[in-house]
């Protein structure tokens, strides 16, 4: 990408976008166009039609999403599926339509099916059923690369997509019953010590492995990746690496210097039992992640305190 190149962040304000433009200007990337949600209503096909029509951007990142955790997804089943094909299909065929000429799609781990062999590679995209409690989201995901392909199949378009693992870091959503696990945590260990509470209630058994990722090299993946990846096939961006929820728990609890104790609600769902990333086609690109998790969720919760 050429330094002065009107690059385009769909969702800049998100921990995904905003790390994303975090790194670009890192990279003296100075050329910006960004639209907040209240200024642009990206499920709206005519308003998103007269944007690229008007700006004409040269690459596009499409980190715009509606995102959250298990009781979110579980939820708000109808708007995690019709928001996210809106906005995707929107970006992606009017980057089309105005020459756009390179756009990442950004989508999720949850895309492979529940019961997939460990680790994830993207070839088990499509060869089993979905985890149901998020499964209007993952469709939507999968729609979205598959979109990507089809744009390049018919029209030539250099559209690839990447596949982050479970993200966390800065800008992240610390909502209360919405957000993801580990920002649940941070909030969660946090309000416990800040009132004194007994002891911490976190959802299911604490076995479930999951792969954390932090947004700043999640973005330095992407950015790597716009300039060194023009493939059709999707790629997975993680560290390789996992940990159970109950050591994810300990660790956040030690950080935060929580002094209660942790109970597991085993009536509450686990979701799918381990989602780790074969990142090895990325790694032999040249990409690796840099920041260690505990580092990484210290920056996080120095990050949650400012708007305490």
């Amino acid at each position: 990408m050429e330094k002065d190149a009107k690059i385009y962040i769909a969702g800049h304000r998100g921990m995904v976008g905003s790390a994303i433009h975090r790194n670009l200007q890192k990279k003296g990337y100075t050329n910006f166009l960004l639209r907040s949600s209240s200024e642009l209503d990206l499920r709206n096909q005519q308003q998103v039609a007269d944007l690229f029509e008007k700006e004409k951007p040269a690459y596009v990142f499409l980190a715009a999403a509606k995102v959250g955790g298990i009781h979110a997804n579980n939820t708000y089943r109808a708007e995690f599926l019709y928001d996210n094909l809106c906005i995707q299909n929107n970006v992606t065929h009017h980057a089309y339509m105005q020459g756009v000429r390179k756009l990442l799609f950004l989508g999720s781990s949850c895309i492979y099916p529940k019961f997939a062999p460990q680790p994830l590679k993207e070839e088990y995209l499509l060869t089993g059923t979905l985890e149901p409690t998020n499964e209007p989201y993952a469709i939507a995901k999968i729609a979205g690369i598959k979109l990507c392909e089809a744009y390049r199949d018919q029209y030539g378009c250099n559209f690839i997509s990447a596949m982050p693992t479970n993200l966390y870091g800065k800008n992240d959503n610390y909502h209360p019953e919405n957000s993801h696990v580990l920002p649940a945590l941070i909030r969660r260990f946090h309000e416990a010590k800040v009132t004194e509470s007994p002891e911490v209630i976190i959802w299911g058994t604490g076995t479930p492995l999951r792969e954390f990722l932090n947004a700043d090299d999640m973005a330095d993946a992407c950015t790597f990746l716009m300039s060194n990846y023009d493939g059709k096939d999707f790629i997975n961006i993680g560290t390789g690496t996992d940990i159970s929820i109950a050591d994810l728990a300990h660790l956040i609890k030690d950080i935060i210097g929580y002094n209660g104790s942790i109970r597991f609600d085993h009536s509450k769902p686990d979701g799918t039992p381990r989602k780790l990333m074969d990142v090895s086609k990325l790694n032999k690109l040249g990409w690796k992640h840099s920041i260690d998790l505990e580092q990484g969720i210290k920056d996080a919760y120095q990050d949650f305190l400012k708007d305490q």
